[in-house]
């Protein structure tokens, strides 16, 4: 009754050996090549004259084909299917110098053996069946959390959190469905399981337990991709200052003659492990300096992307800022939120200051840290974020989509429920089951999969 569709599991994936370097470009102490494939008994007696036994590091000189020793090191053998990828894999590990392990993987190459693609390893681990999607790509943002809560997250997604919330909820889904389908198999027995409360409360209960789903991924894909503040205002007004002070390093160039910052400065800083991308723009004002005009314009094009626009001001002329004429230019004011600074030199108060305007406004001073606590509160509120707990894992903003359909075909199930339509509730429920999968790849096309895995790494 439920058919079982795992992309591209029907075609086998490319039995092609593979290789690449599993470790970063630069100098270090070691440096690893990494295969895969049915081939790597072979290169392991062709490079090492033996095959390791499986599991054990075996130092060992590591050998061209005509016999000269190319690097010296630990060999590792983990034989298929007790592998990352589920083939046979081979480790080698040597020396960290980049020309000394690119002559390692070119020996390995001119072997037969395939340069591995982005990902590739991660890939054919989830085409054999060692990870689903979900873990797989936790693999990835293990590699690149910018935070200590974003590693436990990707982690716990990792060990397989993740994965066990969608398998309890699609287990609910299957067995309603089976319910509903026994009215459309067998209405000669006569069973009305329609007029059952039951069957409704079941799927509103599903809906609770989505919902619930749907706010730690939330979380957790917050972690992943952070949040991009763009500081805008115009010249003078303090954005490098105030860049400075959240980064809490000297990333730009503070200076009192306008126009400073022509091009768009970036930072990445974290606030209780939400990942900020903040963007210093050039100074707002019209300008015949064709240099600072590009600067504005790209501005502009920074806040027409961004989370949030901080439109810093300074508080402390004498004339003051004309800051709803700055609003007027500015994208979405629901995004908006007006930042008075230097408040040490005109003696507002620090934090949120009391308005009528619908667009928030908060008196820090940058060069202090005045008010920057309350800002960064303000900030994490905006996103909706809340420190990472126990049961936070990673997520990316495709899992949340799936979670979103997948609500709204439960929604719908619920509504031809009640309007005594089984056959369209059965179908709602199949397509929200199948919205979840294709989370962990259960259900997922040739093409999603190709964008997910060329994102990662080479060797990875």
């Amino acid at each position: 009754m439920f058919g079982h569709v795992c992309a591209d599991m029907s075609t086998p994936p490319d039995r092609d050996t593979i290789a690449a370097i599993a470790t970063p470009s630069g100098v270090g102490g070691i440096g690893i090549v990494r295969i895969s494939g049915p081939r790597v008994p072979e290169i392991a007696h062709a490079l090492l004259d033996r095959l390791p036994e499986p599991r054990f590091a075996l130092f060992s000189r590591f050998r061209s084909t005509d016999g000269v020793a190319l690097d010296e090191g630990l060999a590792l053998y983990f034989p298929a299917p007790h592998s990352f990828t589920g083939e046979h894999v081979l480790e080698l590990h040597g020396h960290g110098g980049p020309v000394v392990v690119d002559i390692l993987l070119q020996e390995v190459l001119a072997q037969g053996v395939r340069m591995a693609r982005p990902g590739e390893f991660s890939e054919r681990a989830f085409l054999n069946g060692k990870l689903d999607l979900a873990q797989a790509e936790a693999v990835a943002d293990l590699i690149e959390s910018a935070s200590a809560e974003a590693a436990r997250a990707a982690m716990r997604s990792l060990e397989g959190a993740f994965s066990q919330r969608i398998s309890i909820i699609n287990e609910q889904l299957i067995e309603l469905r089976l319910h509903i389908e026994a009215t459309l198999d067998f209405p000669e027995e006569g069973i009305d399981l329609l007029a059952d409360n039951n069957l409704a409360s079941r799927a509103r209960e599903i809906t609770i337990q989505i919902d619930s789903l749907r706010a730690v991924t939330r979380q957790g894909q917050l972690l992943h991709d952070g949040m991009t503040v763009v500081l805008a205002g115009p010249p003078n007004a303090g954005k490098s200052s105030l860049l400075n002070a959240l980064a809490q390093n000297d990333s730009a160039i503070v200076s009192p003659i306008p126009g400073t910052t022509r091009d768009v400065l970036r930072e990445r800083i974290q606030i209780d492990g939400l990942p900020l991308h903040v963007l210093d723009t050039a100074g707002l004002r019209e300008t015949s300096n064709a240099i600072e005009s590009e600067g504005v314009r790209r501005a502009h094009e920074a806040m027409q992307r961004a989370d949030r626009v901080l439109l810093v001001i300074d508080d402390s002329e004498i004339e003051g800022t004309d800051a709803r004429t700055l609003l007027y230019r500015l994208p979405d004011s629901a995004r908006i939120t007006l930042i008075r600074n230097k408040i040490d030199r005109s003696g507002r108060l620090p934090g949120a200051v009391e308005t009528k305007s619908d667009v928030p406004e908060f008196g820090i001073s940058a060069q202090n840290g005045e008010g920057l606590d309350a800002l960064r509160r303000h900030l994490k509120e905006c996103m909706g974020y809340q420190t990472a707990g126990e049961g936070t894992f990673s997520a990316r903003r495709r899992h949340l989509d799936a979670i979103e359909r997948a609500r709204s075909h439960v929604e719908t199930a619920l509504v031809q429920l009640e309007t005594r339509r089984p056959e369209l509730a059965a179908e709602e429920l199949r397509q929200a089951q199948r919205a979840l999968g294709e989370i962990t790849g259960e259900f997922s096309s040739d093409d999603l999969l190709g964008r997910i895995f060329s994102s990662f790494c080479i060797g990875k």
